[in-house]
């Protein structure tokens, strides 16, 4: 399996879904749009992760490697590629299908429920209720050709499903102890109180607990939109990635 990770800070990384990729002997190739990585081939990819980030889907003018972001997931959604895409990857992945993203009405960072919807067909299965990582300000409307399958208190549009292969997920599943403390250390000035808002040492105080049961729930996400790939002959990359 060739798995193709796109990061949009060096500080927001794979978390535990390392964990699952090793497990698969997986080939991890690294595409840095900070750092001005080429984007794939699409047919080089079986699996592709869209890490989160603290810029918006629409800072276009800051960051003018979103522009080709989006056309790039349009592009691998067409082709039928399991994708998941994390926080600002599941917004980026919303934007590229019609949904407009917006900042919500608070923010949400910490360690917050959220609850299953009920929802029929071949679709993936959560617990009615989770207690997951959160760390966003935007929300975004849902694309009109996916399936809303968990939402929140402070953020309707938490987990939702596009056709088999794509998975958006608002919430962090991918985070461990380690990239808890990344982010409370980097994105420190967004930790000014709120009904939604935990401070550092209540991010950071829960128990080990949690994180086993995040990267649970995690496998079995990337288990349901893997389950039924059928990897193409194997061969190497041509692009400037970083290979692990």
């Amino acid at each position: 399996m060739r798995a193709y990770v796109l990061q949009h800070v060096p500080f927001e990384e794979l978390g535990n879904i390392r964990h699952w990729l090793e497990q698969q002997q997986a080939e991890i190739h690294y595409c840095r749009l900070y750092a001005d990585d080429p984007f794939p081939s699409v047919s080089d990819i079986d699996l592709l992760i869209v890490l989160g980030g603290p810029m918006s889907v629409n800072d276009e003018s800051h960051y003018p490697w979103l522009k080709a972001e989006k056309a790039f997931l349009t592009e691998v959604i067409a082709a039928d590629k399991p994708v998941v895409g994390i926080c600002l990857g599941a917004q980026l992945i919303a934007c590229t299908q019609g949904g407009r993203v917006y900042s919500n009405y608070a923010k949400e960072i910490g360690w917050f429920d959220i609850h299953a919807l009920p929802v029929a067909g071949d679709v993936l299965a959560l617990p009615a209720t989770m207690n997951v990582f959160h760390w966003h300000g935007e929300t975004f409307e849902l694309p009109a050709n996916a399936v809303l399958l968990a939402s929140s208190e402070a953020c309707n549009n938490q987990v939702f499903q596009i056709g088999r292969r794509v998975i958006g997920l608002q919430c962090h599943l991918e985070t461990t102890e380690e990239n808890a403390r990344s982010m409370v250390l980097h994105c420190a000035d967004e930790l000014i109180g709120g009904l939604h808002i935990q401070d550092a040492d209540a991010i950071l105080s829960a128990p080990q607990a949690h994180y086993q049961q995040l990267a649970g729930w995690l496998e079995d996400v990337l288990n349901y939109i893997t389950r039924k790939y059928t990897l193409p002959t194997r061969r190497c990359c041509s692009v400037g990635c970083i290979h692990l």
